[in-house]
């Protein structure tokens, strides 16, 4: 269009996206998270992943966010809602936009907390914890869409590309998100994620009076859930335990039996020959009496 139309780099691109969103719209359901790829399998474990970090709070990823501030607690509202509502759209330029407004969201969020204007230092933690609390389905395959089918130049320049790879960054953390990265020893990390405990639990111990009882409701739930956890771990394994000595009791008693017989073995005698004998003349002298016939008396 552009070497033999002499059509304007503006104009050019405004057809590009139309094109795109033709095409892709018709073929979506045959090029998003295909067969022969294995995009399927890395949104179960991301997804995974993410539900076992649901403990990890804002102040482990240094999230520069207030949300007991109000507007702050509706932006961060609206960045989770667009990051989900990407895996609605067809068009990887629509898919490509809910990341850029779920951003925008995430720098207002940050400049109402700080009261000045975000830096990308606050931003690339505060998307982590969106991501993280927000879960979004089928995130890899949106991001290996977006990836393979997007207009490269979006890719590479302006807000969307910046947003984006900072979308991908954000997912890769968390794949690799250790003890380390939270500042939290071994030990603490292996418990969180194990369940036996949560920070959360530990912070409302803390809490002012004044704190929401819903929220001092949920929390108490939450660690209520976490010893019944506990309880059934205890439970299944004394269970484990017992079938174990069941089995071994079992297998001794047996075992006792065995060497009783070989010990003490039963003898099976033949017949005493001089009674069969004698049953046998018995049999041969035998003048019992005949049987009784019924008489028929004349009336």
């Amino acid at each position: 269009m552009q070497t033999r139309g002499k059509v304007p780099p503006e104009r050019a691109e405004k057809i590009m996206d139309q094109i795109e969103k033709y095409i892709m719209t018709r073929l979506y359901k045959y090029v998003f998270c295909p067969e022969t790829t294995d995009d399927e399998k890395k949104d179960l474990a991301v997804q995974k992943r993410i539900r076992a970090l649901h403990w990890v709070t804002p102040q482990m990823l240094c999230v520069p966010v207030n949300e007991e501030i109000p507007e702050v607690s509706d932006m961060v509202v609206k960045a989770i809602t667009d990051i989900i509502e990407m895996d609605s759209k067809r068009v990887p330029r629509d898919k490509l936009a809910c990341i850029t407004r779920c951003s925008k969201h995430i720098f207002n969020a940050i400049k109402i907390t700080k009261n000045e204007p975000a830096s990308a230092d606050d931003f690339l933690p505060t998307l982590i914890y969106i991501v993280l609390k927000g879960n979004p389905p089928r995130l890899q395959s949106n991001i290996q869409y977006i990836t393979r089918f997007c207009n490269p130049s979006r890719l590479m320049t302006g807000e969307d590309g910046y947003y984006f790879t900072n979308l991908c960054c954000a997912v890769a953390f968390i794949e690799k998100l250790d003890a380390q990265s939270l500042n939290l020893s071994q030990e603490d990390f292996d418990r969180y994620m194990s369940g036996q405990t949560s920070p959360r639990k530990q912070e409302s111990e803390n809490w002012s009076p004044d704190v929401c009882l819903g929220v001092k409701q949920m929390y108490k739930n939450l660690d209520l859930l976490s010893q019944l956890n506990e309880r059934q771990e205890r439970i299944m394994n004394e269970a484990k335990k017992l079938e174990k000595d069941l089995i071994d009791w079992t297998d001794g008693i047996a075992k006792e039996v065995q060497d009783i017989v070989e010990k003490y073995p039963l003898e099976i005698k033949p017949p005493n020959q001089s009674l069969a004998a004698i049953d046998s003349e018995n049999v041969e002298n035998d003048k019992l009496p005949p049987p009784l016939q019924p008489q028929v008396y004349a009336g």
